[in-house]
């Protein structure tokens, strides 16, 4: 799949239609218009029997004219690059920026067409679209635009796994406007695939991404915090924000709930201060527990061993009898 990249270096997730697709597509429209040509010419040799035979050719190929050039420019000018073939087939015309068309667009389709379709049996459009490398005719050359497809395969996605909870909302004042798409891709990628990888080459990919994602967004990866758990949790801060901000734009800002708030750290006496909650193994599409990585373990202090009779600890704990 090409992909399409707007003026704004904005890649656009569209799929451009192939020979097959469109062709069935222009079939239709093909029936569809030599239909209402048909009919219409018959009525008006009909209307026109008592004129003479110059009247009757300038009124067939105004009728010509008016069907088969003016009837594929106003549907799609209309419709914004949808006709009834398009429609039927999932297709639709666009520029080459991925905005809808306007009618300068379908009038230089269409005039084209005229020659490319009707005029060589649409042996040329065939041939163009398949040199083309997003299946583009001469049409959509000369008018810059380009067929695509708007019903796509849904195919089986893989969900991120969520962060572990004690990361959940710990990011949320770091700066993520200067990492690129790429790096994002990058790291869905892993964490949906992380499962199926091996132990060492996981850790190794996971350590250069956290690394990567450390130098863009200019804070370093907290100490003690698992790369791959760093990963998740960056991953759902930006998740969390794009939904904040869609419902905003939508109007629908205050109906969003309160942010998750951490835990503040618990403190236990020992000789290491333990934090809690700890991390908790996270069920990935049915295979087993992936597990980011945990915190150090709580090391309680030991109870005095018992001695024996002698002074010395005993290692058992139980002292013998005297």
């Amino acid at each position: 799949m090409n992909e399409l990249v707007t003026g704004d270096a904005v890649v656009l997730g569209l799929q451009p239609a192939r020979l097959p697709s469109r062709a069935l597509a222009i079939a239709i429209d093909l029936v569809v218009v030599l239909t209402v040509f048909v009919v219409l010419s018959i009525g008006l040799a009909v209307a026109t029997v008592t004129l003479d035979e110059a009247a009757s050719a300038a009124i067939a190929v105004a009728a010509f004219l008016l069907v088969l050039v003016g009837g594929p420019i106003a549907v799609e000018t209309l419709t914004h690059g949808r006709s009834l073939g398009k429609l039927a087939c999932g297709l639709r015309v666009v520029r080459d920026d991925g905005g809808p068309i306007r009618f300068r667009h379908a009038l230089v389709r269409g005039s084209m067409g005229v020659v490319e379709i009707l005029g060589t049996f649409g042996v040329v459009a065939c041939v163009s679209s398949l040199v083309s490398a997003r299946g583009r005719r001469l049409g959509d050359v000369f008018a810059g635009t380009l067929v695509v497809r708007e019903r796509v395969r849904a195919g089986r996605t893989l969900a991120v796994p969520p962060p572990p909870p004690w990361l959940v909302g710990r990011f949320a004042q770091l700066d993520l406007s200067g990492v690129p798409d790429g790096l994002w891709l990058a790291v869905r990628q892993y964490l949906t695939r992380m499962n199926q990888l091996d132990a060492a080459v996981r850790w190794s990919m996971a350590e250069q991404l956290s690394a990567d994602l450390a130098a863009h967004t200019g804070v370093p990866v907290p100490q003690g915090v698992p790369s791959a758990a760093y990963l998740a949790a960056v991953v759902n801060e930006r998740q969390t924000r794009d939904v904040r901000r869609v419902s905003a734009a939508a109007g629908r800002g205050a109906q969003l709930p309160p942010p998750l708030q951490v835990q503040a750290p618990l403190q236990i006496p020992g000789p290491l201060p333990v934090q809690a909650p700890y991390p908790v193994q996270v069920p990935f599409n049915g295979a087993p527990d992936l597990l980011y990585g945990s915190r150090p373990s709580p090391v309680l202090p030991e109870s005095p061993a018992a001695e024996t009779a002698e002074g010395r600890p005993s290692t058992t704990g139980f002292a013998p009898p005297a």
